[in-house]
């Protein structure tokens, strides 16, 4: 081999940028080329729309599964403006559709990230042979079309409108991905997960593709994860006691909220499921292990005052004590911070100890409040201690 076929240097360093690099890497922006990609590409155009909606600038959001293949996301918002103006808070939606937002970071409390990826707008119109952005504003209509992130034309008016908004409607490229079937089930997990964590928000998604006719569900939950737990404890047998507790604190230590509603039921099986500002944490992490300290230390004080615990009996076990248990905890930070690249598991040693002092002082009280509940619930961990 002579000295020319081996030489390497900066001239055969190839630079992608935009467009090119997603189409050329969609693994990197999307996760996998796969059924999850997929579904990304469809969380990147909602989760503009729903922060839309958690800023008060719309009511609802609506995706549609269209006979032809394709996704259609609406929101009625103000509409986003084509081009920036000097009274826009962020990017015009011509500049959202074909840059890459900095960073893949999720973004504060008051930002919905509904992908660990971040990408935006800008990689969902990359990966799509077609896609159509519609803008509802001042009256005028105006749409504008892409192919495979290309725009085939400006921003045209298309004739008068009444009321406003954004629709983004788009065909997965069949030339990147395995299949461009999204899962109804799926988009529907996810965005029902969305709307327990966030009680404002009013989702629908609905499916034309089925030739037996369409199929539609709404994802409207204003009570939030005390919602959740109702909806998680319909499979867990009978309620130990009637009431879902439920709370939401602010603490400045950890530079956000914490809200979280709990319920013992019949069955054994503790159900505990974390939320991380916008995002599921399916390896739990820091809140989930602060809710079940401050569980443990609340139920353990309880049981000592009313002499359930003698001063020589241990503790009551953790373990048992979360026997039944269902649970949502979710925080809302400024800045997350995950253990390890996938982001499954919440670290920060501060949202640990806030979670189990709010868990414990609100579960607390309401033991003192409720003590007929109180007692069933104690009186369900000590059977279950004497049983062992």
């Amino acid at each position: 081999m002579n000295e020319e076929a081996i030489r390497y240097d900066a001239t055969h360093i190839q630079v992608l940028e935009g467009r090119e690099a997603i189409r050329k890497r969609p693994g990197m922006y999307v996760g996998s080329t796969g059924e999850r990609g997929l579904h990304h590409m469809v969380f990147e155009v909602v989760g503009r729309a729903v922060n839309e909606v958690l800023a008060g600038r719309a009511r609802a959001v609506g995706i549609v599964l269209t006979s032809d293949g394709g996704v259609r996301v609406s929101d009625d918002g103000p509409g986003i403006a084509f081009e920036t103006d000097a009274d826009a808070e962020g990017p015009g939606l011509e500049a959202l559709l074909t840059r890459l937002q900095a960073g893949a970071q999720p973004g504060g409390r008051h930002d919905v990230a509904m992908t660990t990826f971040g990408g935006g707008l800008c990689v969902t119109n990359a990966l799509s042979s077609r896609l159509t952005a519609e803008v509802r504003r001042e009256g005028v209509r105006l749409v504008q079309e892409y192919a495979r992130g290309v725009p085939l034309t400006a921003p045209t008016a298309a004739g008068p409108v009444t009321g406003s908004g954004t629709t983004i409607t788009f065909l997965p490229d069949a030339e990147i991905f395995e299949t461009v079937e999204c899962s109804f089930d799926t988009l529907a997990r996810r965005f029902r997960e969305l709307a327990y964590v966030y009680g404002d928000l009013d989702i629908s998604l609905s499916d034309e593709r089925s030739p037996g006719g369409s199929r539609s569900e709404r994802f409207r939950y204003p009570g939030g994860p005390r919602d959740l737990v109702a909806f998680l404890g319909a499979r867990a047998g009978a309620p130990v006691h009637p009431d879902v507790l439920a709370f939401a604190t602010e603490d400045p230590r950890m530079e956000g909220t914490v809200e979280a509603a709990l319920q013992w039921y019949g069955s054994r099986q503790e159900r505990v499921q974390g939320f991380a500002n916008s995002l599921t944490t399916p390896e739990g992490g820091t809140h989930t292990a602060g809710l079940r300290d401050g569980v443990a230390g609340a139920i353990n004080a309880y049981a000592r005052e009313r002499r359930h615990l003698t001063a020589v009996d241990p503790d009551l076990g953790a373990d048992r004590i979360s026997e039944g248990l269902t649970a949502v905890v979710s925080v809302k930070l400024d800045h997350l911070e995950f253990e390890g690249a996938t982001r499954g598991r919440l670290g920060g040693d501060a949202v640990r100890t806030c979670v189990a002092e709010a868990v414990r002082e609100h579960l607390g009280s309401w033991l003192d409040g409720h003590p007929d509940q109180a007692a069933a619930v104690i009186g369900r961990i000590l059977q279950g201690t004497r049983e062992d």
